[in-house]
């Protein structure tokens, strides 16, 4: 039986967080730079195409851009291998396109959020290299992790630890005279070697790179792994296999030690001395949402990414249950919220909801974006999912380019005990045009095909539908900024049937239907926006709506 809904929230004349800093309840968007938009024709995305189509991000209606890694790099691992970190990869541009990319982003209202990647450099870095040629034990070689191995002649590593992408996190050197030497630490691929964050020439370092581009005039960074800069004292075993599954459930010798708060509350110290609102994001899995909590005291960094929220099933109680515990963390901290569905790093969510009904992904996709832009905090959108792009499941193997693809388990054998290796198939180059090669993203191809009906899911395409996704979320963001009861602040619960999700925010009402079939409520307020159309009971003031399957509504009250 239908419960009744109620509120006793007033409506506010502003936003809670007006004045607080914009990044509380910034809406912002992730651009993939290889797949968003390829300026040169070389089937690959670079900030000359990023910073043509920024009008496409402000028309859509978000606060910042977070750029991925466009520095220079052997690109072992999509640019997250970073050789300099104060130049930018002639595959993505030059230190002056990234200049205007940033100007023109300010002159068109929109911050922009660089990535720094701390826990490990690419193995063609000066250091490492310079690292490779000292002796065991040498200076260089101190600001990685460097050990003998174990065993008699040293032909075991030194602990059991397992590379997040599958594999032994240890690769063991040569000496010039072609005897094997000591083992280096890699959390992820071979070519990316772990820093040792207890030298002080590694924190100067980041320091530096820092105010290089802050003085550039970047609004912030997206930290890598932010988790992993600090490893437990004596790099102690684990003692069992397929330790990346552990990622996010407990804390681990080398993921969430205590030790890296000190290093972000020292950058924190270093945002805060430039204008402007400058932020740190954390990348960060914790087993709790009061542990990743910790990454956002008032001392530390500005937001942290909710992978909670991200993992979160298809089901209205577990959806309420996070979203519960995360606002709860971050408040017993006074920072805000994020919420994301989607990244470079994971199956799109039209793909994940989807199980066996026609369309059933993308109708809970477009349901769960107005869920999301309803809740207290930030939002991150992950480029294309304002599209309704679905994962790329069918790409041939000699196209894949994940690193974790091309590694195989401990024991040798067929398999993975890291990451899936599958993560090209949300990186797939983005549609802008119904025509052409690669759907407007470039004069020449794309470095991975799309599929043959991304056409119609073009911004082309979608552009004037009221139906399509995209203008639901130009429709959705537009009343967020209107609304003054959106953005960070104050949330209630409303009673609401089995399967169906429904929240209060000052002067608004959401209502989000998890189930196969429709349900029949009471009429919330006026209808402002819906993914899926809405019926109403009969008579001219209907006291009862039928919110379709798998869809969301927004209210006025």
């Amino acid at each position: 039986m239908t419960q009744e809904l109620t509120t006793s929230l007033q409506a506010e004349p502003v936003r809670p967080s007006e004045g607080l800093g914009w990044w509380r309840d910034a809406v912002i968007y992730q651009v993939y730079v290889r797949s968003f938009a390829d300026s040169d024709g070389d089937g690959i995305g670079d900030l000359r195409g990023a910073r043509e189509r920024l009008p496409h991000l402000a028309r859509l209606g978000v606060d910042a851009v977070w750029l991925t890694p466009f520095y220079a790099s052997p690109q072992a691992d999509g640019g997250y291998d970073v050789a300099d970190y104060r130049a930018v990869d002639p595959l993505f541009g030059t230190l002056g396109d990234a200049d205007d990319l940033v100007r023109t982003a300010h002159e068109l209202g929109l911050k922009v959020i660089v990535d720094v990647v701390p826990n490990h450099t690419s193995d063609q870095h000066p250091w490492f290299r310079s690292a490779l040629a000292d002796r065991p034990r040498g200076a260089a070689r101190e600001r990685y992790h460097f050990l003998p191995g174990r065993g008699v002649d040293g032909e075991l590593p030194p602990n059991d630890w397992e590379s997040v992408f599958g594999g032994p996190a240890w690769t063991r050197t040569t000496h010039p005279d072609g005897t094997p030497g000591e083992w280096y630490l890699h959390l992820f691929a071979p070519e990316q070697p772990d820093l040792n964050w207890e030298r002080p020439e590694v924190r100067e370092e980041f320091d530096s790179v820092l105010r290089f581009w802050l003085d550039l005039g970047v609004d912030g960074f997206r930290i890598d792994v932010a988790h992993g800069m600090v490893k437990a004292a004596g790099l102690p075993d684990i003692g069992h296999t397929e330790q990346a599954k552990l990622i996010g459930s407990q804390v681990l010798p080398f993921f969430d030690q205590d030790g890296v708060h000190e290093i972000h509350r020292s950058w924190r110290l270093l945002l805060d001395s430039y204008p402007g609102d400058r932020i740190g994001v954390a990348e960060a899995w914790a087993p709790s949402a009061e542990r990743l909590a910790l990454y956002v005291r008032p001392d530390e960094l500005h937001q942290a990414f909710n992978f909670q929220f991200l993992k979160c099933p298809w089901d209205a109680a577990a959806m309420r249950a996070v979203i519960d515990e995360s606002l709860a963390a971050t408040a017993s901290v006074g920072a805000p919220t994020t919420w994301v569905l989607s990244n470079h790093d994971v199956v799109r969510h039209t793909t994940r909801y989807a199980t066996d009904s026609p369309g059933q992904g993308l109708r809970r996709a477009r349901a769960a974006a107005l869920l999301t832009l309803a809740l207290p905090g930030s939002t991150y959108l992950y480029q294309g999912e304002e599209l309704g792009l679905p994962e790329v499941t069918d790409l041939p193997d000699e196209l894949r380019q994940d690193p974790a693809f091309f590694r195989t388990s401990a024991d040798g054998q067929d398999g993975q005990d890291g990451q899936d290796g599958f993560r090209d198939g949300c990186r797939v180059p983005i549609p802008w045009a119904r025509s052409g090669a690669s759907c407007g993203f470039g004069p020449g191809g794309s470095w991975l095909p799309q599929p043959a009906d991304w056409a119609d899911l073009s911004v082309e395409a979608q552009t004037g539908d009221p139906g399509s996704t995209l203008e639901l979320y130009r429709a959705a963001l537009a009343l967020r900024r209107e609304l003054p009861g959106l953005g960070d602040g104050r949330m209630t619960w409303l009673g609401a049937p089995a399967g169906v999700v429904a929240l209060s925010r000052p002067g608004f009402v959401c209502t989000l239907n998890t189930l196969g079939e429709e349900v029949e409520l009471p009429v919330p307020g006026r209808a402002l926006l819906s993914s899926a159309p809405l019926a109403y009971g009969a008579g001219p003031a209907p006291a009862t709506v039928r919110i379709p399957a798998d869809s969301c509504a927004w209210w006025a009250i």
